[in-house]
């Protein structure tokens, strides 16, 4: 069975390796990386949405959450949110933001476009992992959506 043919919980956006390894260990260690797919920017995650280019025969179930990152190459993660909150199949699916970025600016920008929650990435390993643990948690196992928003 390939990507294409497996429910995807998390759809993690991010560029850094190094932090997309973190957070994929993170979420292991607690069983919610099993239906996670790791695009390294911000094109690739509208492909991924959107079912196209590399993820054109991809199953049409949208994810749990998306968890994105904003400074991204190709298209940044404000593009992204702001592409995600513009069409009606994808308005309502939860994405939250985990970035470095500390910008009030970016804060109020994602806010404006509908984010679901910002959250910034902790410095320490544990901290780190300890957030994108109590994340996958919360929006995998213990939110809820309406059915009408999953498929695409």
């Amino acid at each position: 069975m390939t990507m294409r043919d497996t429910v995807v919980d998390i759809l993690l956006v991010e560029d850094n390796p190094n932090d997309a390894e973190l957070a994929i260990r993170a979420l292991k260690k607690h069983n919610l990386a099993n239906h996670l797919e790791w695009v390294r920017d911000g094109a690739a995650a509208l492909d991924f949405l959107f079912q196209r280019g590399d993820y054109a025969g991809r199953s049409s179930t949208l994810p749990k959450v998306v968890l994105l990152d904003l400074r991204l190459p190709r298209v940044d993660g404000i593009e992204v949110l702001s592409q995600v909150r513009a069409h009606p199949e994808t308005r309502d699916l939860p994405v939250v933001v985990l970035t470095s970025s500390k910008e009030e600016r970016d804060l109020i920008a994602t806010y404006e476009l509908g984010v679901n929650s910002f959250v910034a990435k902790p410095i320490a390993f544990d901290e780190f992992a300890r957030t994108v643990a109590d994340l996958g948690m919360y929006w995998v196992l213990v939110n809820r959506v309406p059915p009408e928003i999953r498929p695409l």
